[in-house]
């Protein structure tokens, strides 16, 4: 058998506890759907309050096991031979999300490639990870500080970049000595199910990463786990509250990366075209389907018409299609309840007063006519006050907007209750690092946007999250410290006198 596991046309997939393929416990399944089509594609188990136990269970018998006994060179070893293992088999991987959410199969290939830098980056983190000795007053006493793993971590991601945002948090928690139960998004499971085979193919124990599908149950059943320490989130803002709130009562901490409402800014120095592909790929190249996804633009007043044409152009001219074929640059919505909210939240804004100047309704493609495609949408002469400013389509959809000044141009942009990500486009350097400053985001970018990488700090101000991934920083989050005493003196102590 290969490690990737071999699939008919309506694959059936069991949980992945323990190292093994499980049944649910109450023999409930659900059909996920190509959204290029519209037809069901492969079954999973609706997972329940017992599957996630026995997850749970088999994560903490690993931490417990062998994977608490690896030195940390040795597990840095194995998360780096993972990542070797999922890129050569990137383009399964790539292929099965292509055909779970839509997304173009250019940069699920993209992602699936390049997540083995993360594991490479957090791997040599592993026997990186030290403690202190803490100079105190009484000379005789050692005292000495521990870094040591919280235990089972859950990991909760969407369905937008599954790979990609899975091994975003479980990177540094299995750094850190962690073990981890993933609930994927009912909409792409499958890949989940790769990337565990892959990692025990690595020489991974197993119960180390364990995999149950399903809907809101199987999320607050690990949310309320008593023996998961720590809960990693990424998806919407009302959903991250919930979430926060139940690990909360229990007094366990989250890691949450939220929505967005990110905006664009174009200076009237800004290099224009540069600022119109930025624009185009920061909404459009992923159907507005990641938490980034550039939804706002505001553009100086003196470039806004030429900016705006432009814009409306090119928006007009991107090929709407199969994201599994080459020529494709915007595939479909993922699911038949984002496309809905899409059209709603386009008739919203009309309603409010925006002005349409291109798209606004679904896209017919021919030999696709089941399909989820909506076309790219650009709304303009926005009232204030206008629901499309405030709230999160996660669609192909952008709200432009002059401005005349940077103080104006600043408030535009930190008018939301979000602060996920900016892009700031001029050729004036001094303004672009004031503007960085001045922005309520966790990541600005000047004269580019949607960049990431694996050693650079990400996560969200205000609402759009707690707590940051990537960079060295997030390892911190899955680490807690124990302070160890040790008197070295043999004098005997007075038992009812503090040791100060």
């Amino acid at each position: 058998m290969s490690e990737v596991q071999e699939r008919s046309e309506d694959p059936v997939y069991q949980n992945h506890i323990d190292g093994q393929p499980c049944a649910g416990a109450e023999g409930r399944q659900f059909k996920a759907v190509n959204p290029s089509t519209g037809r069901p594609w492969g079954s999973f188990v609706e997972s329940g309050a017992a599957d996630v136990d026995a997850a749970v269970h088999a994560a903490r018998r690993a931490l417990d096991g062998p994977w608490g006994r690896l030195s940390p060179t040795r597990r840095g070893r194995l998360m780096m031979a993972w990542g070797d293992k999922i890129a050569a088999h990137a383009e399964t991987i790539a292929r099965l999300e292509s055909t779970q959410n839509g997304k173009l199969i250019g940069e699920m290939l993209a992602q699936a490639r390049v997540v083995c830098d993360w594991l490479y980056y957090f791997g040599g983190l592993a026997d990186k990870i030290e403690g202190r000795t803490i100079p105190l007053e009484r000379r005789s006493v050692l005292n000495y500080t521990l870094r040591e793993p919280l235990g089972v971590v859950g990991v909760i991601v969407p369905w937008n970049s599954p790979t990609f945002l899975t091994l975003m948090s479980c990177a540094p928690a299995l750094a850190a000595g962690n073990t981890i139960v993933l609930k994927p998004s009912e909409v792409t499971s499958a890949s989940a199910f790769e990337l565990v085979r892959l990692a025990e193919a690595a020489g991974f124990p197993p119960g180390v990463i364990n995999v149950v599908t399903g809907a809101r149950a199987a999320g607050e059943a690990l949310v309320d786990h008593p023996m998961v320490a720590k809960i990693c989130f990424t998806g919407s803002d009302g959903a991250g509250r919930a979430i926060a709130a139940r690990a909360g009562a229990r007094l366990a901490s989250c890691t949450l990366e939220l929505g967005g409402k990110s905006p664009n800014i174009v200076f009237e120095d800004a290099p224009v075209d540069n600022a119109v592909a930025g624009i185009l790929s920061g909404i459009f190249a992923a159907a507005g389907q990641t938490c980034i996804a550039g939804s706002r633009a505001y553009v100086h007043e003196r470039i806004y018409d030429q900016v705006m044409e432009r814009l409306v152009t090119r928006a007009r001219a991107i090929r709407i299609g199969d994201p599994l074929a080459a020529g494709t640059q915007m595939g479909p919505a993922a699911s038949a309840a984002q496309l809905h909210k899409n059209e709603t939240m386009v008739a919203r804004a009309l309603e409010h007063g925006a002005a349409l100047a291109c798209g606004g309704e679904r896209a017919k493609v021919p030999g696709f006519e089941g399909g989820y495609f909506y076309q790219p949408t650009i709304l303009h002469r926005i009232p204030e006050g206008n629901p499309i400013l405030q709230e999160e389509v996660f669609g192909p959809v952008l709200a432009i907007t002059p401005f005349s000044s940077d103080d104006e141009a600043v408030a535009l942009a930190n008018g939301t209750r979000f602060g996920l990500a900016a892009g700031v486009w001029t050729s004036n350097f001094a303004r672009a690092h004031t503007m960085a400053r001045r922005l309520q985001a966790g990541t600005v970018w000047i004269n580019t946007y949607r960049a990431l990488a694996f050693n650079s700090p990400f996560g969200g101000y205000k609402d759009s999250g707690l707590g940051r991934v990537n960079g060295i920083e997030s390892i911190d989050q899955f680490l807690q410290t124990k302070s160890v005493w040790c008197e070295t003196s043999d004098e005997i102590q007075d038992p009812f006198v503090m040791k100060v």
